[in-house]
């Protein structure tokens, strides 16, 4: 079996299953922001960081608002990072999380300098340059991008993503590689390929992308399918020194 703490920096992303949350949210739900019960939330993260084997209060959460703003955090933080979509650390031990349902969550690490975030890019987001910003913060803290790694986790898939036409002309004028079809043969977004060509713009090499559509599986929250719903995590956190 694979010894998980010898690697330097772990990548995690969570479904709607195993927590004590009540339907509309069951029953994994993470976010503490869509109308679930604070003490159902707070069991389930508990859970997430003892499943993981953190601290809880080394779970850094962010209070995501479509930006493409980025914040460098050094340590625990008593409440979720304010206006915010994306969290850089250089920190151990320090994890990082992205709320999502429906939008891409995106982990990133360099471990040769010791670089890591999460990022919340949905369409606005995304459009906006919210993961460009985000490696040219971790390139500021010594990152390099030939080094970074990039995991893009379960979101909703182009095919199921169908938007007015105005709307998908103006988010491929700003991420090229965005626009689609659905499979109504309508005009669709494809953030998550947005940003794998978006990555590679950048330098970024090392990039690997979940397929899975949380519109169309049920193991997944979704928004656009199910409108009040909780929320999935994606978590990246650079492992301790042994």
């Amino acid at each position: 079996m694979t010894d998980l703490s010898q690697r330097p920096v772990r990548k995690v992303f969570t479904t709607r299953s195993g927590g004590v949350s009540q339907a509309p949210y069951g029953s994994f739900n993470l976010g503490d922001h869509v109308g679930d019960s604070r003490i159902a939330v707070h069991a389930n993260r508990a859970r997430l960081a003892r499943v993981l084997g953190l601290e809880p209060g080394n779970i850094v959460w962010m209070e995501q608002v479509h930006s493409n703003t980025v914040t460098v955090v050094d340590g625990p933080q008593e409440a979720p990072v304010e206006t915010t979509d994306a969290l850089v650390t250089t920190v151990p031990g320090l994890a990082l999380a992205v709320l999502v349902a429906d939008c891409v969550p995106v982990l990133l690490s360099d471990t040769q300098a010791g670089v890591v975030a999460a990022v919340h890019a949905g369409r606005m987001g995304a459009r906006n340059g919210i993961v460009a910003n985000a490696v040219n913060t971790m390139i500021e803290l010594g990152a390099s991008a030939p080094n970074i790694h990039a995991l893009l986790g379960p979101a909703a898939s182009g095919k199921n993503y169908e938007v007015p036409e105005a709307m998908a002309r103006d988010v491929e004028a700003h991420l090229p590689g965005s626009i689609c079809k659905t499979n109504k043969g309508t005009i669709g977004l494809d953030i998550r390929m947005g940003l794998v060509r978006q990555l590679l713009s950048l330098g970024v090499q090392a990039i690997d992308a979940d397929p899975r559509c949380t519109v169309e599986e049920a193991e997944f929250f979704s928004y656009r399918r199910e409108g009040t719903t909780g929320r999935q995590a994606g978590i990246v956190w650079l492992q301790q020194p042994k």
